[in-house]
């Protein structure tokens, strides 16, 4: 221990020195963001009236005495966030709402005119004075979108954005960071005219005057912005939790950044602008109780901090304030565990030592220590000097042959691009007694001041689901491109709707919709209409609630999507009287069953009628099995059946509509001897496998799309469900 300790410390020292040599390559962080960087992770916490009323955005005009805390503990924030490895905070001192989480001297709509501590309380100020005895940072959010000003869209608010801003900087000791979302303008209450303001979100806050109070007032603080005017800090594209596998450092100083320029950086920009990965513990970024259940797993956070700490970004996790005022025991038990995690995983390098520890023809080579296991790679550039490395590459020497390595959380191509702060490779578990680390191609001579090999463990959610929910059982057609049905064979008291957005795409999100009710396909009611707000950042459930309301069948129009012409979708929930129409994960199929009609993130296709699964032992009827395994959900392929009115196969369909083509092969058009054969596998499938109707569904009847039939008259289809084994 002693003699590796002593040699991974000459290293250091021999690329430190190594370092003193190099002249500085391309744009420099400052010290300001080199100490940013070194955080690695810190939180957000969100808090404001949303948490009261159970929404993500408030319009403006919620009512201040909804803030009253039973139990509001501050420390206990700070003591968690610690303990989860956070090694700041950052909050929410005023969301788009304008309600003010500090008593501020511009405006009434704050803390002193909610019925907590008498008006008398201000969370800023225990949240900043709990950090410091945590021995924390303390940042702050404060939203430029004031949906309660009646100024908004106006030079005063400008002035009395300022102000707030002043108060912030100058009344609560040093901040390390500010944050100021890019969400801005829209409709709102605006002091009662309840209408839509539109801003010029480059011009209308005059950025470069507000960065340079902010510098002039906290010398040491960060700036996040996603604006025209370049700040210090850049967000990475998405709320997701993740950056790209290539992340470089740099962006242009001017001019609006699209989503590769966010997600992946610009090689040759002219700032150094590092990226940020934002994402919250849960799927909101408020409290909601219905998530509670679907807390992020620790599978999930060590993934996440894969994709961001190890791909040269920083991670801030949100935690969101229950309305009792502490951090959730789930979200807390969650938190500490994935810091226990990251350090076990870190804490042993298997290196046993470098035989050439200078750079040698751009290659390492590390001899790992007799009999370990690895499947972690760590590197580090000394980023001081700016940030050189284009690309990489990895080997094993496994039984004497050298055998290349690649990064398995990327997709496509091996993943070993940039470094940067700290690039950290996933792979399979291995063993070999040698890994080869050789730069292919940089900027400069490379400086390399950590190298590491660890051992991570083989880790299982934690909860079911992670945020993400199966399928429904529901019965989903289209009418249009942008319409979707819903229908029952009986009438249902209808209470809420709830959709979930396609997961990794933009194309088909709904922005904007309206849904209607009916009992007879010809009267029908509107039950809501309006925005799912910030769905494209963060593409959470979406829940719309209403009266309750008898009906057979629901339609779901998408008003306006994000991007692309058809609407998409990655669950769909109904909730009514009494039961949850969303089958099998309810109580109509106990849990030891999987259902076999699923439909799992995909768009509306161009040929209604439904996706529908098989289990894998009937994988092979498909014509494209190798398509189906990759789409499907392992465990889970995708089959319908046709079934006679005397319970004998008629026809079997299988459809994937979630390719770019739209694959399906019918039983119908297989040989004889296959049919006889598929209907054998059936009969001993639904007589001795234990397979029990879900529901029958009603006959289909002719309809067109596009001038193409697309719903034929058929015998009566059945779906079922099957043991596991």
């Amino acid at each position: 221990m002693k003699k590796t300790t002593l040699f991974l410390l000459a290293l250091s020292c021999t690329l430190y020195l190594m370092a003193q040599k190099q002249q500085a390559v391309g744009p420099l962080p400052t010290e300001n963001q080199l100490r940013w960087q070194d955080m690695e992770m810190y939180a957000f916490i969100h808090y404001s009236l949303n948490t009261y009323t159970d929404q993500e955005w408030g319009f403006g005009n919620e009512d201040p005495k909804l803030f009253n805390p039973s139990d509001l503990d501050c420390r206990q924030w700070a003591r968690v966030c610690k303990q989860a490895g956070m090694r700041g905070i950052i909050f929410t001192a005023k969301h788009h709402c304008g309600f003010c989480m500090w008593p501020s001297a511009y405006t009434e709509y704050s803390v002193k005119n909610a019925p907590w501590k008498n008006g008398k309380g201000d969370v800023v100020r225990e949240l900043a004075d709990a950090c410091r005895e945590e021995g924390l940072k303390f940042a702050v959010y404060l939203s430029p979108w004031d949906r309660n000003h009646t100024e908004y869209g106006r030079p005063a608010y400008v002035t009395y954005f300022r102000n707030q801003l002043r108060e912030l900087l100058t009344q609560y000791g040093d901040i390390f960071e500010v944050w100021f979302d890019g969400a801005n303008g829209g409709d709102g209450w605006y002091g009662g005219a309840n209408e839509t303001r539109r801003i010029d979100h480059k011009t209308y806050y005059q950025w470069p005057e507000t960065y340079r109070m902010i510098r002039e007032l906290q010398p040491k603080c960060v700036i996040w912005g996603d604006n025209a005017n370049r700040a210090d800090l850049r967000w990475v594209g998405t709320e997701a939790g993740n950056v790209g596998e290539t992340n470089w450092s740099l962006m242009p100083s001017e001019g609006q950044a699209d989503y590769n320029m966010l997600h992946y950086g610009v090689e040759d920009g002219d700032v150094w602008c590092p990226g940020e990965t934002n994402t919250s513990i849960r799927p909101g970024w408020f409290y909601h109780e219905a998530e509670n259940e679907h807390v992020k797993s620790l599978s999930k956070l060590v993934d996440t901090y894969y994709k961001s700490v190890g791909r040269n970004s920083t991670l801030l996790l949100n935690f969101p304030i229950a309305p009792n005022g502490r951090i959730h025991p789930t979200d807390s038990l969650r938190g500490i565990a994935f810091k226990k995690m990251i350090d076990e995983i870190f804490q042993k390098n298997s290196v046993k030592e470098v035989k050439s520890p200078k750079l040698t023809g751009g290659s390492y080579t590390l001899d790992i220590k007799e009999g370990a296991a690895f499947n972690r790679f760590l590197a580090e550039e000394d980023i001081a000097l700016g940030q050189r490395v284009r690309k990489f590459t990895l080997e094993a020497l496994v039984d004497g042959q050298w055998l290349p390595l690649k990064d398995a959380l990327v997709e496509n191509g091996d993943g070993l691009t940039t470094i940067g702060h700290r690039r950290i490779i996933c792979f399979p578990t291995m063993k070999a007694t040698k890994l080869r680390f050789t730069i292919t191609d940089s900027k400069s001579e490379p400086i390399i001041k950590r190298l590491g090999v660890y051992l991570a463990p083989n880790l299982t959610a934690d909860i079911p689901n992670s945020g993400e929910k199966k399928s429904s059982g529901l019965h989903i057609f289209f009418g249009n491109p942008r319409q979707m049905f819903i229908d029952w064979d009986t009438e249902q008291t209808v209470t809420t709707f709830r959709y979930l957005p396609p997961q990794d795409t933009r194309d088909g999100l709904i922005t904007h919709y309206t849904l209607w009710g009916s009992s007879d396909w010809n009267n029908w009611t509107k039950l809501a209409s309006g925005e799912f707000s910030n769905i494209v950042n963060n593409p959470i459930w979406q829940t719309i609630r209403f009266s309750p309301t008898k009906l057979r069948i629901l339609r779901f129009e998408a008003d306006r999507l994000a991007s692309g012409e058809r609407m998409g979708y990655g669950d769909i929930e109904v909730l009514t009287t009494g039961v949850t129409a969303q089958t099998p994960d309810s109580t109509s199929v106990p849990q030891t069953t999987s259902d076999l009609y699923v439909s799992d993130n995909h768009q509306a296709p161009q040929y209604p009628g439904g996706l529908t699964a098989l289990k894998e032992f009937l994988t092979k009827n498909v014509k494209y099995p190798d398509e189906a395994r990759k789409y499907g959900v392992e465990g889970r392929v995708v089959m319908t059946f046709f079934v006679n009115e005397d319970g004998t196969l008629s026809d079997i369909s299988a459809h994937d509509c979630r390719l770019e083509r739209f694959n399906t092969t019918r039983f119908s058009q297989e040989t004889e001897g296959r049919q006889k054969e598929l209907k054998e596998q059936f009969a001993k499938l639904f007589a001795k496998e234990g397979a029990r109707v879900i529901r029958k569904m009603p006959k289909w009847k002719p309809g067109k799309l596009d001038g193409k039939v697309v719903r034929a008259r058929c015998n009566q289809p059945i779906r079922f469900s099957i043991p596991d084994k």
